[in-house]
């Protein structure tokens, strides 16, 4: 099985391990996979490894565990994104996957409702 064999048969595997939470897909980008439930991105798969979104309420929780930020080299110079490795238990278990699924989830939600229009103008007040 070549390595992009077995990201696709990773990637579906995540994405039927996450159905409990909506009818989640995947989408090919950026040399990997991006995980979406309506429209938000939630989740990215990169050399087989799966990265959960965070935000400032659920980051601790992550990092109370030890689970690395996944970082790309941009210019040079190293850059974190807000997306977290996915504690290896979840990938066992659709109870846990569960939890840690929809936690990625609100933090993508959070994070949009911070860019729409409607938050904008509210700001602006």
């Amino acid at each position: 099985m070549t390595a992009a064999s077995a990201e696709g048969a990773f990637v579906d595997y995540i994405v039927d391990l996450m159905q409990s939470i909506g009818p989640v897909n995947a989408k090919r980008m950026f040399g990997g996979h991006g995980i979406f439930l309506e429209g938000l991105m939630f989740g990215l798969v990169a050399d087989s490894v799966l990265y959960l979104k965070a935000d400032d309420t659920s980051s601790k929780d992550f990092t109370d565990m030890d689970l690395g930020a996944f970082t790309y080299i941009k210019q040079g110079k190293a850059t974190k994104l807000s997306y977290y490795q996915c504690p290896e238990e979840a990938l066992e278990s659709a109870e846990e996957m569960n939890i840690w699924a929809n936690k990625a989830y609100v933090s993508a939600i959070r994070k949009a409702s911070e860019k729409s229009p409607a938050s904008k103008k509210r700001k602006k007040r």
